[in-house]
This record gives C-alpha cells, structure tokens and sequence, in this order.
C-alpha cells in the first residue's frame, strides 16, 4: 500500500508527506462518492470475498498477529477481545460497531461514515463471519442524522449485491445489520451503557465483572463491540495478512491511527500515521503547521477530553530498550505505550493543542461543564462529583474563588476516581487532577485576594463582539 500518491485528492485535502493513508484512503478523495458502484470499482469487498472462503478461527488469528488495538479510546487487543467469546457457546453472537463518537476532540469516525460506509460495512461483515454473529448493529449518535442515512443507503445497496442477507455470496453464512441511533449521551460511548441503550433502557453501564460483554452482552448474549476505525482495520488485515499489517507502526503498536488534531494550531484537521511514526513536537509543527503567530506551546491533552493533560516543559522517564531516557512534550511518540508511559492516554486520537493564550482554569471548567452534563447519575460520586466539579471552577472563572477551593476541587476528583461502575469517572476526574497538578500555580493565583477578574473564553468574547457590531 503506498502512501495514497497514486490517489488526487480536493484541493487543500491532500495527505501530508508523513501520512500514510489506510482507513482514510478515499476521504476527501477526487471523483469519490459512498456509493456502492464506486466502491466496488476501487476493489471494495474483495477482502469479503476472500475471507468467506477462509476458516473464522484463522481471521481471528490474523487479526491477532495484526497487533490491532482498539481505536475507541482503550487500546485494548481486538483479536483478543473477539477470543473472549466463550467456547462451545449455543446462544446467539451480536457485533455492535460503536459509532456513538462523543469524545470531545475526535471527529475520525463521521469522515469514515460520511465517505466510505462500505468500508466499515466490510469489515463488519468480515468480523461478524470471524465471530459468528449473525445480527450487527451500528449505534450512531443522534447528532449523526446525515450518517445514518447514508449507511442505511449503503446496507440497502449490499442487500442488492448480495452482500447482506441470507447466504451471502453462497456462502451459507446469514447476517443482518441495522442502524440504530442513539440520543447524543456521552455514557453510551461506553460499551455496556450502549447495550444497555440499545435494549431500550436507561444507559447505566454495568458492572464489570461478571458482565463482559463478550460473554454476558446484549440480551445476556456474547457480543463484540468494536470501534468504527477499529472494524476499517479489520478489511486491510485480511488484504495485507496479520504478519504484514504489524509491520506496520512499531512494536505493540501497530498499524495506523487516524489523528484528530485540534485548537491552537495553523492547520487543525485529521492526519492518518503509522503509530508511533511521529512525535508530538512533529504534528504539531510539521503536520500541523505549527502554532499561530506569537504563541508557546502550554500544553497538549492527546487522546480526546478525558485524557491528562501534559504541560510543555514537562520532563518524561520511559524506556527505551533496556535503558531508561527522558524526553521532553515534543519528543513523545505518538504511540498507546509511551503517553501512558507519559501519565496520559492515546485515547480516541483527539489531540487538543493549547497555547499561552489560554487560561487553564477556563479550559478546565470547560471540561468540567462538559461531564457534569453527561453523567449518567448511577454511581454518587460520579453524579455528585462532577457538579460539585463543575461549581467550583465555575466560582474559579468568576474570580469568587478562594485558595482553599482549589484544595476541595482536587479532593472531589480524587474521590471519584476508581469509586465508579464505569470509566465516567476517571474520564471526569483525570482532566481536573491533571491540570490542578500540573498548573497549581495558575490555580492559586487565580484564586488569591488580589486577583478577582472574571476568566473569559476567549471565543466567546469575540463572538459577543462580533454580534455587539452587527447590532
């Protein structure tokens, strides 16, 4: 596969030099549509038609040799996951593709819905005949009305050609796949409180164990839930072979990782590398096109909201081999291992750039406004933290805060983390432990005597002078 330079793109859409287009192939691509026609003459389901002919244990198999992790925001092995289901298993396997993209920073996935849906559908079609599943669903969040449509479009289109339904392409192998949209809540994001959602109740996410969902999932029945890059992944797999695509990125973390990368930079956007191919200080300066004029680098949160934030400046201990090197912010590889080496996350691949201009008590009390608006309200430290969060900054950014409240604000995040049914909680409380850490002297100066001027969003400001000058 070559780095798409056989491929034209739309002016101001071409893939940078670094990039290695995969997934993102034909997005943004001249003369493309998500038409099934168009698919199928760029070789669309060839890979499917190769793997009916091969035995689900040994596409499994590949997908493990792959090294493919999870592209949702764990990381977690997807060959593994799918050898979860329990042997000898009588009842009924589901595939869910986790399309509900909420992660605030992380917009790769409705590219992929919005341009290539026969892509995600073949692989989902592959994984669902590797895993034995029979009926799949793709949970896409309300906010996506145009992407529903167009992959209930594209699944009519694979009935037509014989792709879906009852004996697909005479391979005695029967499946159905149906969209189902969800209403717009962050906790079904997460795997058990989409199956929750998708059973027609209230998405509380459950608890861990017994209710694996590979072995107890929707309908107490074994269910794979996948991410969308992470079911795209699975139809190059099988054209390339395991062996192959883990050549690809590095060691663990293989493959490559679609990049969502925005705020304070000259050219925001998505970029697809291989993982671990380039550093933070690359991105944000080669691909990104650097900072805008007159602007530092503060900080950098790489893997969507929930991720910790790290500060420019910081100094980093990881291992390189068998010795122990320090590295700087910019000098982090942008690889699952080494940001959780690093005290953070890769995450959903949202990479948020902050610069000098930002106040970090105004970006946290973003954040915080954000979570306490999703909690879902199951677990009492989750539901009253994130307000009690949330109010305090709030005081913070209105500069009626004392000292001491910066001490309550970090005890109330260290009281959710690790006390809830689901990962909600850290998501909420990791952000307010990590800039309270890191820029604790922002923090306190925020909050001293002398200081009692409100902290202004600054895109808010402008808007509000923008209107003033209408009127």
């Amino acid at each position: 596969m070559s780095k798409a330079n056989a491929i034209n793109y739309k002016k101001g859409k071409e893939p940078h030099a670094r990039e290695y287009r995969l997934v993102f192939k034909n997005v943004d691509r001249k003369g493309w549509d998500p038409g099934i026609d168009c698919y199928l003459q760029d070789g669309g389901y060839r890979e499917l038609k190769k793997a009916l002919l091969m035995d689900p244990v040994d596409i499994t198999e590949d997908v493990k040799k792959s090294g493919l992790r999870g592209r949702g925001g764990a990381g977690f092995p997807t060959g593994v996951k799918w050898g979860f289901i329990p042997p000898n298993n009588t009842k009924p396997v589901y595939l869910i593709c986790n399309a509900d993209e909420s992660e605030p920073g992380t917009f790769k996935d409705r590219y992929i819905i919005h341009q290539d849906p026969h892509q995600l559908l073949e692989g989902m079609i592959i994984s669902c005949f590797a895993t034995g599943a029979n009926l799949a669903y793709i949970y896409i969040r309300e906010e996506f009305p145009e992407g529903a449509r167009i992959l209930e479009k594209a699944i009519e289109e694979c009935h037509q050609k014989g792709f879906l339904g009852k004996n697909i392409l005479k391979s005695k192998f029967d499946l159905e796949i149906f969209v189902h949209r969800g209403a717009g809540a962050y906790i079904c994001g997460e795997e058990t409180g989409l199956i929750e959602s998708l059973e027609g109740k209230r998405p509380y996410p459950r608890i861990k164990p017994p209710y694996f969902p590979a072995a107890l999932g929707l309908y107490m029945c074994p269910t794979i839930v996948n991410n969308v890059e992470s079911l795209c992944n699975v139809k190059h797999i099988i054209a390339m072979g395991g062996d192959a695509f883990a050549k690809l990125g590095t060691a663990r973390n293989t493959g490559t990782r679609v990049l969502c990368v925005s705020g304070d930079v000259v050219n925001p956007g998505y970029f697809e590398v291989e993982v671990g191919h380039i550093t933070m200080g690359e991105l944000i300066h080669d691909l990104c096109g650097g900072l805008k004029p007159g602007r530092k680098l503060k900080a950098v949160i790489p893997g969507g909201s929930s991720a910790k934030v790290l500060r420019a400046g910081e100094k980093f201990k990881i291992k390189k081999g068998d010795q122990e090197i320090e590295i700087g912010i910019e000098d982090i590889p942008m690889d699952f291992d080494t940001l959780m080496a690093c005290g953070s996350m890769a995450g959903s691949g949202g990479v948020i750039v902050i610069d000098d201009s930002r106040k970090a008590s105004w970006i946290l009390n973003n954040i915080n406004e954000f979570y306490a608006h999703e909690s879902c309200g199951q677990c009492t430290p989750c539901r009253e933290g994130s307000l009690w969060m949330k109010k305090i900054t709030d005081r913070i950014t209105r500069g009626e805060a004392s000292p001491d409240d910066v001490e309550t604000l970090e005890s109330v995040a260290f009281n959710i983390d690790g006390k809830t049914i689901c990962a909600f909680g850290e998501a909420c409380a990791w952000p307010t432990e990590s800039f309270v850490a890191k820029f604790r002297e922002e923090f306190l100066a925020d909050t001293s005597e002398k200081y009692d001027d409100a902290i202004l969003n600054p895109e808010t400001e402008l808007a509000a002078a923008h209107l003033s000058s209408e009127t």
